[in-house]
């Protein structure tokens, strides 16, 4: 069966589907030929490769005339006599012809698939549709065709088929015979228990790119391509595709581990887990690459509850995560002559169930039954139910076990202040924690420096040091580091901040890798609405303005402006509120930041307000925590612990398991705690902090997901109502479960005097608010749980948390579960989604299952989604129950997002991370939602995202669809190359997946 092609593929662009004809007028095709005869004569050394291997010389023509017969076959006989028609087939057949040969390295050799794929993209790019549905439908129903006539003798084949001619180069150089048998039996083991996945149609695309002597690596890189191929057809295939990766990762766990080549297929691995992880564990400290202490547990008692079956439920994209940045790495010990083909990087010996239990053990290392602990946290991972952060994941159970997300900091008014800060950043970034920095304090430009009697150049300088200094650190590899900068909007340096994004201008006052966010009082927006005039000033003459909050910053404020009107300060201006607001939407728009976030309600409604102020949030704008500068003991820098909980896991068609819920949200928090007790600080000051307070976030995702099992559309008062009743069960039993944990382990260290121990819970905070704003504040208050008896057991027990509750964006944690990023809607029903794994076709598995049941899952379906942007609205045969429940991102009303994130905000101590999507963008737009967002009380906002001009090419996704780190760095000439023809261009605006966005997880 497997036999390679007479002459490789080397310029194939996608996936192969069957040739098309279509009846239509001889005279037509004639004179479509006499056009195009001498297109081919410009090409006379490029060959066609034939399905059967054969080759043919290159002849444009037949591309007309295929193209002439598809508009006759739509159009009907009265398009032989339409100029439109052959003025079209000429321009089109140029741009295809242009498209095979217009590379010297890739125009000599093309498969006759592939040329077909170049027609499919023309006609779409043309406008085309109808014709090249058509032309797509004919093209899959003569696959469809062939592949069943192909399946019908797979199996003869199979085995009467000696493969002598298809080698497989294994590490050493040898060529040794294809086992075609284990081959076989690997792809229809993966694809086994998946519905509506063909284990024949992937060996058949296998067979596309086998040649003699391809390396391991290739094979292992043909398999997976083989079953992405289909992604795009039925959602299940990423399954197919992650279970064929893990036969790679597999071999080379194995492998490494006992130091002789080494395999197993699923079935044969689920008996030798148990085996593996104690020599796992054992091989990875004698490495140094895990604490000691993980050998002081009963590895043997944690072999056996690991849970194999669990392997199966990733998908692709998550698996690649894996694989790409949090597996442990080794390298062979000295002496040792074994190591994995290709892994010039080390290899991974961590398997999936193995690297949750050492994430589980690392977080277990404190608790009195560190075995029974583990076997309970590496349940709530395994299971997808929780998934803890990204640090947690890389670092739980290391040598250097540095487990926390966020870390914010405030800088001092000095060199030493700043320098410091500066330093820290980079000490924090190593192990991957992303950072929010306060630099309000900074005085300005052209306030009065004493030692040098100059005058300062103000906090942009400064704020290039760091962006440079994030850039510089960049966590290993593994991720970018990632920094965020906030200023209060009175600081005089307000309007160049604005501008550190841009791209004209003095690139050395700007920040192209650092974030940026406005700290905005309540008074300035006030200010806004009543348009009035603003007051910028330097902090260094206004000291106090910096930790003030609420009616004590509007009378300090106030009496500094009638001091510059006195002239008592020296650096000051004045502006109109109204002005500079607009200024900072414009600025949003054009360059994504800075981003809005609001001072008062964060630090109103701060549990921790008897002790400090939030002076900022961080990287992604979830975290509000107390931050101060100064020397020893003085200084704090904020920490926290986050994790999520995988809403959709708890959701059913009848509602939430509660019950299920509790217990995920009870055991989260436990393991989140342990977070802050075996943490590696890298400097002192976070450590006093995090000891102090012990604040974790606990948040969710999947929440999109959670709707789509429920059958609510986002854009309605049912999601509204959803986001406020699943929130509320969250705060709930988060807050009861840090109060049990106090009554075991005792409060931290500063509850006296917190709002926790006056009673005073988050939903309670909402009246600190709104009499801080003169009852201004419209948000629902409504409750539906016993919480006077939950107030009774804080005031009682304690609090073991300053904070307990956070929403992450989970850019990344989301990936591995499988499940839409944290409370974000559907970006696109279809799309390509990229990260520093590669690029990756995601489909809408809900959308596509309920169009099974209608019987419109389709080619033509599939074809009418990119062509619409992965928007089913257009699409006029899918009903408009089905078109409202997956409305995308861009065509929900933002106001419906900040409805329901108001309804989460009112249970949160800490903040969200809240992205915002304007299809198409004003100003009037922007100044209504974001006011709507500081009415509503809300803490923070993070991206404000729109749609760019350009969205997708309008391409078939079959080829592949990025590229593919796992199985190797390059792709041999003999096997079809990785293409992205399907790309998300965000502009201005941050892109989905952003790598600057996956600081936090």
């Amino acid at each position: 069966m497997f036999r390679r092609h007479a002459v490789p593929p080397s310029c194939a662009l996608g996936r192969p589907v069957s040739r098309i004809f279509f009846p239509g007028s001889t005279g037509t095709v004639d004179r479509a030929r006499k056009e195009t005869a001498s297109m081919s004569a410009t090409h006379p050394h490029t060959q066609v490769v034939r399905r059967d291997g054969a080759t043919s010389p290159f002849d444009a023509s037949k591309i007309a005339v295929a193209l002439t017969k598809a508009f006759l076959a739509v159009e009907g006989p009265q398009a032989s006599d339409s100029t439109r028609v052959h003025e079209t087939v000429e321009e089109l057949t140029h741009q295809v012809v242009t498209s095979l040969t217009r590379h010297p390295d890739l125009g000599r050799i093309c498969h006759i698939e592939d040329i077909q794929d170049q027609v499919e993209l023309a006609l779409m790019r043309a406008g085309e549709h109808r014709v090249a549905r058509a032309y797509v439908l004919y093209r899959e129903e003569h696959a469809r065709a062939r592949i069943e006539r192909e399946h019908a003798t797979v199996s003869d084949e199979a085995e009467s088929q000696a493969v002598p001619d298809v080698r497989v180069k294994g590490p050493d150089g040898e060529l040794q015979p294809l086992d075609l048998g284990r081959l076989t039996h690997l792809v229809e083991e993966s694809c086994a228990g998946l519905e509506a996945v063909s284990a024949s149609s992937v060996l058949t695309e296998v067979h596309r790119n086998l040649y003699d002597g391809i390396t391991l690596a290739e094979l292992e890189l043909a398999l997976v391509m083989a079953a992405r191929t289909f992604v795009e057809t039925d959602p299940a295939y990423s399954h197919v595709s992650a279970r064929l990766l893990l036969d790679k990762l597999r071999r080379e766990a194995l492998t490494f581990v006992s130091g002789t080549p080494d395999e197993a297929n699923h079935e044969e691995m689920a008996a030798r887990y148990p085996r593996y992880f104690r020599d796992y564990v054992r091989r990875a400290v004698r490495s140094e690459l895990l604490d000691p202490e993980l050998e002081r547990f009963d590895l043997d008692r944690l072999g056996g509850a690991i849970r194999p079956e669990r392997d199966l439920a990733f998908q692709f994209l998550g698996l690649q995560t894996l694989y790409d940045r949090y597996l442990i790495r080794g390298y062979p010990e000295a002496g040792a002559t074994a190591e994995a083909d290709g892994q010039s990087q080390g290899s991974r010996f961590e398997l999936p169930q193995a690297f949750f239990m050492r994430v589980a053990m690392g977080l277990s290392l404190r608790e009195d039954d560190p075995e029974a602990r583990a076997i309970e946290f590496y349940e709530l991972l395994s299971s997808f139910d929780f998934m803890c952060s990204t640090p947690t994941l890389f670092n739980a159970g290391t040598t250097r076990p540095q487990l926390s997300s966020c870390f914010l900091t405030t800088v001092a008014d000095d060199l030493d202040g700043i320098f410091s800060g500066i330093r820290n950043n980079a000490l924090l970034s190593k192990y991957a924690g992303g950072l929010g920095n306060d630099w309000t304090p900074v005085r300005g430009m052209g306030a009065h420096i004493k030692g040098t009697n100059g005058h300062s150049q103000g906090v942009v300088p400064f704020l290039k040091i760091a962006n440079d200094t994030a850039v510089a650190v960049n966590q290993g590899g593994k991720r970018k580091g990632a920094a965020c900068a906030y200023l209060e909007t009175w600081h005089i340096d307000i309007e160049e901040f604005l501008d550190l994004r841009k791209n004209t201008g003095d690139d050395r006052r700007r920040t192209h890798d650092m974030n940026t966010a406005n700290w905005i009082p309540d008074l300035f927006l006030q200010r806004v609405e009543a348009d009035a005039e603003w007051t910028l000033f330097s902090p260094d003459e206004v000291p106090d303005l910096h930790g003030l909050y609420g009616p004590a910053f509007a009378d300090a404020y106030e009496a500094y402006e009638r001091s510059a009107e006195r002239g008592g300060i020296k650096v000051h201006r004045r502006v109109r509120a109204v002005d500079l607001w607009r200024r900072m939407l414009t600025m949003l728009f054009e360059t994504g930041h800075p981003w809005i976030t609001f001072k008062d309600p964060c630090n109103v409604r701060s549990p921790q307000r008897h002790v400090g102020v939030v002076h900022s949030s961080n990287l992604c704008t979830e975290i509000t925590l107390n931050t101060s500068a100064g020397a020893g003991d003085q200084a704090e820098v904020a920490v926290c612990n986050l994790g999520s909980v995988n809403l959709a896991h708890h959701v059913g068609e009848g509602g939430v398991d509660e019950e299920h819920l509790a217990r995920t949200v009870r055991t989260a928090v436990r393991a989140l705690d342990n977070v802050i007790d075996v943490n590696f600080y890298t400097i002192p000051e976070a450590r006093r902090s995090n000891l102090r307070h012990r604040p974790v976030g606990l948040g969710l995702m999947g929440f999109q997901d959670a709707l789509f099992r429920q059958r609510i559309p986002m854009s309605s008062e049912r999601a509204v109502e959803f986001a406020d009743t699943t929130m509320e069960l969250i705060s709930y039993h988060a807050i009861a479960a840090s109060a049990d944990l106090a009554a075991e382990r005792g409060s931290y260290e500063t509850y006296d005097g917190s709002l926790w121990s006056r009673g005073i819970l988050p939903i309670d905070s909402l009246e600190l608010l709104a009499d801080a704003r003169d009852g201004k504040l419209d948000v629902d208050r409504s409750t539906r749980l016993d919480w006077d008896a939950l107030r009774e057991r804080v005031v009682e027990a304690g609090m073991r948390n300053s904070n307990v509750m956070a929403i992450a964006p989970t850019a990344t944690i989301s990936n591995i579960c499988g499940v839409g990023q944290s409370i974000e809607p559907l970006y696109r029903n279809l799309f390509v989604k990229s990260n520093m794994s590669g690029d990756f076709t995601a489909i809408n598995p809900y959308l596509v299952h309920d169009l099974k049941e209608l019987g419109l899952w389709d080619a033509v379906m599939v074809t009418d989604l990119k062509y619409f942007d992965g928007s089913v609205g257009p699409i006029d045969r899918i009903p408009a129950e089905l078109k409202a429940l997956y409305a995308t991102a861009f065509e929900i009303d933002p106001t419906w997002l900040v409805e329901a994130a108001a309804r989460r905000q009112k249970w949160l101590d800490q903040a969200q991370s809240l992205n915002l999507y304007v299809a198409a963008p004003s100003g009037r737009k922007l100044d209504a939602l974001y006011r709507l967002a500081w009415r509503r009380g809300l803490k923070t906002t993070y991206y404000l995202r729109s749609q760019s001009a350009t969205h997708v090419e309008k391409s078939t996704l079959r080829g592949t669809d990025g590229k593919l780190n796992a199985v190797s760095p390059t792709v041999s000439p003999t096997v079809a190359p990785v293409t992205q023809v399907y790309e998300v261009d965000e502009g201005a605006v941050c892109a989905l997946d952003d790598l600057d966005c996956e600081a936090c997880q």
